[in-house]
This record gives C-alpha cells, structure tokens and sequence, in this order.
C-alpha cells in the first residue's frame, strides 16, 4: 500500500521529534515547551493568532494533537472566523450545537501544506540550535579566566564552537 503524501509528512514530522529527543541532550519538559512554542509560532502565522489553539504534544509517541476553540454564532455573522463558527458549520461538525456554545475542532495539521511544515521544521531547528548554545555557554560561563584546552568544531561569523 502506497503512503499518501500527508501521511509521509505526518511520519517525518514524527521522526523529526523522535531525532531531536533522541539526539540532542533535551529533557521532555524542555521538547515539549519547544514543540509546542513552535507549533504556537506556526498557528499565529497562518491565522494571525494562537490565543484560541490548544496544542498537545507528546514527544513520547513522538505525535501531537491541535485543536481549535472557536464560539458558534448565528449564520452570516461570523466576524472573525479564526475565534467564531457559523451555526450551520457546527452543526456539520455535531448536529446539536447552539448559538453561544464552544466548538472544539481538531485540526489537521498537514492540510496546512509544505510550507507550514517546514517553517515549523526550521522554528524547531532554530530554538533547538539556541538550547544548544545556552546550555553550552551555561557549562562555561563560570570559567571566565580560566585556561581550558578544547578543539574547534565549526567557525561561524562570530562562533568558534
């Protein structure tokens, strides 16, 4: 059986979490707070904001759930659709919704398209990136003066790792 194209997206973004906590020295309270910032980063730039989102990530399983909060309005007077719901659209999700009630909606992240993913990769990568020099520059701060032997790894513009 072929994998469709989202369900590859959705294996590799599962592998990307299961690299970064197995590779990189992270504990699971950090990759969780990173994932979900990350995920939170993404959310705020396709709708502008991720006050109504509740992102659950489990780095164990290495997948995650988001969902969308969203108040069910009379038809035709939906505002702003990110934070409201018309009342024939609840009604597709469940018949019984009313007016003034909480729609909670899973979203699939992988109909957000290539793009999403990889901003969502590369925001991962970057604060990944910064853990690493924080906790590098945390292990050596103390030894301001001090002569210390080491190797060079990588030169950056401003970096000698």
């Amino acid at each position: 059986m072929a994998l469709r194209k989202k369900d590859e997206e959705t294996i590799s973004m599962i592998d990307t979490f299961r690299e970064f906590k197995d590779t990189k020295n992270i504990d699971r309270t950090t990759l969780v707070s990173v994932l979900e910032e990350s995920f939170r980063n993404v959310l705020t730039k396709i709708f502008g904001s991720d006050e109504n989102f509740d992102v659950i990530v489990n780095p164990d399983k290495g997948d995650f759930e988001i969902y969308r909060n969203r108040i069910v309005v009379a038809d035709g007077d939906v505002e702003d659709e990110n934070k409201q719901i018309a009342l024939a659209e609840a009604q597709k999700i469940e018949p019984d919704y009313e007016v003034g009630e909480d729609v909670s909606e899973r979203v699939d992240f992988a109909k957000f398209g290539r793009r999403a993913i990889l901003t969502l990769r590369q925001t991962l990568a970057s604060k990944i990136l910064e853990l690493e020099h924080d906790s590098l520059y945390n292990k050596y701060k103390d030894r301001v003066g001090q002569i210390i032997s080491g190797e060079v790894y990588q030169i950056w513009k401003r970096e000698v790792w």
